[in-house]
């Protein structure tokens, strides 16, 4: 398997060579020259496999590098029952007639990003090891994917993480999760802006050829194929446990900021997987839903990418959303590249409303969209616990919204939990008037010593801070 830019670069690249560098030499995103093809065989073979060995069929179709002895080790290795606290590892459940919530925040960070954190931490490790490497990781959050990677990655031989966030933008709890890290592998990086200041910085460092070569930047943002790759999977595991066949459909209702969990869902999908609908829920930031409507692309500017209370989508500018462009124009780089290199970095917009291609992206690639308010997820969130004694947290609230509104009979609708509703304990309590519940494990955490640095929106000043720590 070989994997090419989205924006023409002429170069093929073998999976751990993608697995280390992120972005591509030409500021594209990697994608497998091809979806590779699942038939009714192979799904009726993978139909009840543990979670582990169907994550190794999944990833082996798409890694010829890595021997399959070792493949098959990394994933056994990472999804278990003592990690992950359920040997289902994502446990579905009926919510209500038609609606299923399936369960992906079990794990370290209580949040889905664990779900490929966990496998991209054990990768790099090994492929770092294989090589006789060292990494040094440089992500971005606006909730989940720090503590996530972070998790992942402390006391990991050869890799140090440098994560940016916006200043006072994630909840407490997010806050604390990653600042009380004391491990010297871990930096953390509170940048005064938004969360498209500490993307944009992430992008500017992995396009300075030079810089990423010499410090050896690596990113565990979904921009790296690999974490991408590894969501993949639970779109299969929901989608076996909510059939008893294979020729039955399912949707799925998708919390979404940077296009990231949604995109694996198309690949799913382009993989022959029997996906009826993927619904894009979004907040009130709402480019995602505003393209899917109108085919118009527009990112905000900081000053208009609103602060919500599902701030993990507090996003304006979608990075993996030009995967799926590429996808959506045929595979079209030199046209990708003229939409997002040229029309965004002129006009911070395109329009594809025009374009006959913009009605492939319901009938051929069967997205919809949904905008949730505050007030709708307070109402969800209320729902949901008085009718069904569930509580769900401010994300997934925006998942069942758009779920609701997307609803067909007899097609199941499979809700992607997004975290564990304590990340966002602010919001519970103006809902219901009382706290969610918290793991023993956090208690006491919003207390410990921190260990952050703030910096300014960037991009060298943060380059000077990883090169004062590679010393």
């Amino acid at each position: 398997m070989r994997y090419l830019s989205t924006r023409g670069h002429p170069e093929r690249r073998r999976f751990c060579e993608i697995l280390l560098e992120g972005l591509a030499p030409d500021g594209g995103l990697y994608l497998p020259e091809r979806y590779p093809q699942v038939d009714a065989a192979m799904l009726a073979r993978w139909r009840g496999l543990p979670y582990a060995e169907l994550a190794f069929e999944v990833l082996s179709l798409y890694i010829d590098d890595i021997p399959t002895t070792d493949l098959k080790a990394i994933c056994a290795k990472t999804y278990t029952a003592e990690i992950f606290g359920t040997p289902d590892i994502v446990p579905l459940r009926e919510l209500e007639d038609g609606v299923y919530l399936e369960a992906l925040s079990n794990g370290p960070t209580l949040a889905f990003k664990d779900m490929a954190m966990q496998l991209l931490g054990n990768l790099f490790e090994y492929e770092l090891g294989r090589r006789g490497e060292e990494l040094n990781i440089l992500g971005a959050t606006s909730g989940d994917t720090g503590s996530a990677a972070e998790y992942a990655m402390r006391g990991k031989q050869g890799v140090r993480v440098f994560m940016t966030s916006p200043e006072g933008r994630m909840s407490p709890f997010q806050q604390a999760q990653m600042f009380s890290l004391q491990d010297p592998n871990i930096h953390n990086i509170a940048i005064v802006g938004v969360f498209d200041d500490c993307q944009d910085i992430v992008k500017a460092v992995s396009n300075d050829l030079d810089f990423k070569r010499k410090y050896r930047i690596g990113t565990v943002n979904s921009i790296n194929w690999a974490r991408l790759l590894a969501q993949v999977v639970y779109y299969f595991a929901g989608y076996f446990q909510a059939t008893g066949t294979n020729d039955k459909q399912v949707s799925f209702a998708v919390p979404s900021g940077n296009f990231g969990n949604v995109c694996a869902g198309h690949v799913a999908r382009s993989m022959g997987l029997p996906i009826r609908t993927l619904v894009v829920a979004t907040n009130e930031n709402d480019v995602l839903d505003e393209f899917f409507r109108t085919g118009v692309y527009r990112v905000r500017s900081a000053a208009d990418t609103h602060e919500t209370s599902s701030p993990s989508m507090d996003i304006s500018k979608a990075s993996n959303f030009e995967r799926f462009v590429f996808d959506l124009v045929g595979r079209d780089a030199v046209r990708t590249r003229s939409l997002f290199q040229e029309d965004l970095g002129r006009t911070g917009h395109f329009d594809l409303s025009a374009d006959p291609t913009f009605g492939d992206a319901t009938a051929r690639f069967g997205f919809a969209s949904s905008r949730s308010t505050h007030a709708d997820r307070l109402a969800t969130i209320r729902d949901t616990d008085k009718r069904f004694a569930t509580l769900v947290d401010t994300h997934t609230a925006d998942g069942l919204k758009a779920a609701r509104e997307h609803l067909e009979p007899g097609v199941p609708m499979i809700v992607l939990e997004t975290a564990l509703p304590i990340k966002f304990a602010e919001t519970i309590v103006e809902a219901l008037g009382r706290a969610p519940e918290r793991p023993a494990r956090f208690e006491g955490i919003e207390a410990l010593p921190r260990r952050v640095v703030q910096l300014p929106a960037d991009a060298e000043a943060v380059k000077a801070y990883i090169v004062r720590h590679c010393a």
